[in-house]
């Protein structure tokens, strides 16, 4: 099993690399969570009494891993929301699809739907009413053996909108059975992984970035391309 690693932390901010099949937040699973651990850190390595407060300023689907940051106050807290809310944070996630893009590089525009009974989300070159606007910007970095690595940067934040865009154009992300690609990963992962985070500190307001390279199954014919994205 792999367990999360610390990335940053400061008195206002914990970030922390999850490992595919984890759980930001509790489910009806009852599995163990990113959150749990990461109060449990906390609370040995600066030995608090009670509750530790700390709560994920965003989430990432459980099979996705990837860089997630925690609120340690409710400043930040606020102020991260608001933030995310504002689409001032920049994400960039590292991806192997099947095939390749039509265009190498680009950006997609779909309205997406989510039907909350399946958790599936759908995504229409128009809007039907009920769609919500959803923008991504891509570019192709590698293509061999059927299979690209592309960056992906969202514009928005909605459910499942990398997977079910790319899924749109024809290239579903390896793994993932729910949008189109045909065969599992055999640790349950899909290979999508959040790679980079930008923003501005909560509290201090210096501009900050962090990064973490993916590990498992997805990446190890990567990495030495993901290396070079680092630096």
């Amino acid at each position: 099993m792999i367990y999360p690693t610390t990335i940053y932390e400061d008195n206002h901010l914990l970030v922390v690399n999850k490992p595919v099949n984890w759980l930001v937040q509790g489910d009806k699973t009852g599995d163990p969570t990113l959150t749990d651990w990461s109060k449990n850190y906390i609370k040995k390595k600066y030995k608090k009494p009670g509750k530790v407060f700390l709560n994920p300023a965003h989430r990432l689907d459980r099979p996705v891993s990837g860089l997630v940051i925690f609120a340690r106050t409710s400043k930040a807290l606020t102020r991260l929301t608001a933030l995310f809310r504002d689409q001032l944070i920049q994400k960039t996630y590292v991806a192997v699809v099947k095939s390749r893009p039509q265009e190498l590089n680009g950006s997609l525009i779909h309205w997406l739907v989510k039907d909350k009974t399946k958790n599936v989300t759908k995504a229409f070159n128009r809007n039907k009413g009920n769609g919500k606007k959803s923008i991504l910007r891509y570019k192709t970095l590698v293509y061999e053996g059927g299979h690209s690595l592309i960056i992906v940067k969202p514009e928005t934040g909605r459910p499942h909108q990398i997977r079910v865009q790319l899924a749109k154009i024809l290239c579903p992300i390896r793994g993932d059975l729910k949008y189109g690609y045909a065969v599992p990963n055999t640790d349950k992962s899909i290979c999508l992984h959040a790679f980079k985070i930008e923003l501005e500190h909560p509290i201090n307001k210096e501009k900050i970035s962090f990064s973490a390279k993916p590990q498992g199954i997805c990446w190890k014919y990567h990495l030495n391309v993901i290396n070079e994205l680092d630096k």
